[in-house]
């Protein structure tokens, strides 16, 4: 079967976090890791500020991984591959392998990214697309889980000295924008940027 008539399902869930922030995406099975990693940012809403890296133990070394990313930004000397030279198809070879993303390595969101399933294209149809999910992206620079927690029990709190500031603050800090509604998760509001056009503007000379 070749791969461009495939398509990778994902289930993508925020570590840490209850109830959990999860969702489900398809995208094409030709996708590189910096596709892939466009599409996580998309479908959970983070504004891509930050740098991330996607990781997998390595055989026979449990305790080492193989990182794929961006180059020229390794901590502890580690070497990090290219994620768009990388095909997704290398690592995920069978639905039930799953990796780990992190994201904003200050704040540190670390997502699973499981593959559910392989599947035919269905026609008519346009790649990728998010099936389902719940609960909205954390806010960026929260502080990661414990400030988001943090930042939850202030917005539960109308009479927190700090509300006022902090519900203003929270609403132009994810994708999808308008008042934060940490519960609120709407499958019409997810759009899908296109990968090579975010490199493009991430790497290219200005």
């Amino acid at each position: 079967m070749k791969l461009k008539t495939l398509v990778y399902q994902f289930k993508l869930t925020i570590r840490e976090i209850e109830p959990p922030i999860w969702r489900r995406i398809q995208v094409p099975a030709v996708y590189s890791f910096w596709d892939l990693h466009v599409a996580i940012q998309d479908a959970i809403g983070w504004l891509d500020y930050h740098l991330h890296a996607f990781r997998f133990p390595r055989r026979h070394h449990p305790k080492d991984f193989i990182e794929i990313g961006i180059p020229g930004e390794e901590f502890d000397d580690r070497k990090t591959l290219p994620g768009w030279e990388v095909p997704i198809s290398e690592y995920f070879t069978e639905p039930g392998i799953a990796g780990l993303y992190e994201y904003d390595f200050g704040d540190s969101w670390e997502v699973d990214v499981l593959l559910e399933g392989i599947l035919l294209k269905e026609k008519g149809v346009k790649y990728p697309r998010c099936l389902a999910g719940e609960r909205a992206c954390p806010p960026e620079d929260c502080g990661g889980v414990p400030g988001y927690y943090d930042l939850l029990e202030t917005l539960a709190d109308r009479k927190h000295p700090e509300y006022k500031e902090t519900a203003q603050w929270a609403k132009g800090q994810t994708k999808y924008g308008g008042p934060y509604k940490p519960e609120k998760f709407d499958l019409k509001e997810i759009v899908f940027d296109n990968p090579g056009k975010r490199w493009k503007e991430a790497f290219s000379e200005r």
